[in-house]
This record gives structure tokens, C-alpha cells and sequence, in this order.
């Protein structure tokens, strides 16, 4: 699994006009998923997002998570995070799970998170959405979850 984690003041995501998830500040985000992804994945990648200390403290420092600050997450499927981009100018998406194996594997990764407390609005997999976000820094972060197999 992949995911970039955008440290934001707010974000939302609308399809067709509504808008079908929102947070004021908190985490931002963009999930992908292989095909070797398995809940081993989700389980380390939820333990590392959600402990991730990216918020300022009292000295400015990088030392609080998203749960120390009551923040919330918007979580989007994003299958382009596995993109191959190395040949040609067309980029190649097989690297990236097909829906029938990425969509559980999301569902359950937003679960997890669910699980520690944190408030978790989602996008809807596999549809066109429109993302915006105040990132807040900025702070982007990519985690990547290793081999667990």
C-alpha cells in the first residue's frame, strides 16, 4: 500500500456537486493499493498514520499526531499512486489492485482507523471526484507499507 498523507486545515471531496465527505483540520489522505497488499498492510499503514506526528506542539515541533489534536481524516482511493511512468509518456496502472481486491482492502484500512477513535470520511471507490484541500505547512507525506510476506 501506498499512501500520500497531506497535513490539512480542511478537505473535502464532492462528485456531481455534493459533497459526499468533509474535515476541518486533520489528514488528507490518497490511498493505493498493489496487488501483493494484504491486511498486514492495512493493519501497519493504519498503526503508522494514525501515530504519525506531524502537528506542532507548544515549541513548534513536530510532535503531535492527528489523534493528540482531535483531528479527523478524508481517506480517497487513488489507484494513479501506483502509476509506472518510465516508458513512453502514457503511464502504465498495472501495478495497481483490481477493484474486487483494492476495494476491501480500502474499506478495511479506513475500519482500522475507525477502530483507534479517529473520524474517518471517505470518497466513493472508483468514482470521479473532485478533491480540495488547504494543506497546511505544507506538510506531505508518502508511507509506503513494506513487504510483509
Amino acid at each position: 500500500m501506498r499512501i500520500v498523507v497531506q497535513r490539512c486545515k480542511s478537505a473535502k471531496v464532492t462528485i456531481n456537486g455534493s459533497v459526499i465527505g468533509n474535515i476541518d483540520h486533520g489528514l488528507m489522505l490518497l490511498v493505493g493499493i498493489t496487488h501483493e497488499d494484504t491486511e498486514k498492510d492495512a493493519i501497519y499503514l493504519a498503526e503508522k498514520v494514525s501515530g504519525l506526528r506531524i502537528f506542532e506542539d507548544q515549541e513548534g515541533k513536530l510532535n503531535h499526531s492527528v489523534m493528540d489534536v482531535g483531528g479527523a481524516i478524508l481517506s480517497v482511493s487513488q489507484f494513479t499512486l501506483y502509476a509506472d511512468c518510465r516508458k513512453g509518456k502514457r503511464p502504465n496502472f498495472m501495478a495497481a489492485a483490481k477493484p474486487d481486491v483494492a476495494a476491501p482492502l480500502y474499506d478495511r484500512f479506513n475500519e482500522l482507523l475507525r477502530d483507534k477513535g479517529l473520524i474517518v470520511e471517505t470518497g466513493e471507490f472508483g468514482a470521479e471526484m473532485d478533491v480540495e484541500l488547504i494543506n497546511w505547512g505544507p506538510v506531505t507525506i508518502i508511507l509506503d507499507s513494506p513487504t510483509l510476506s
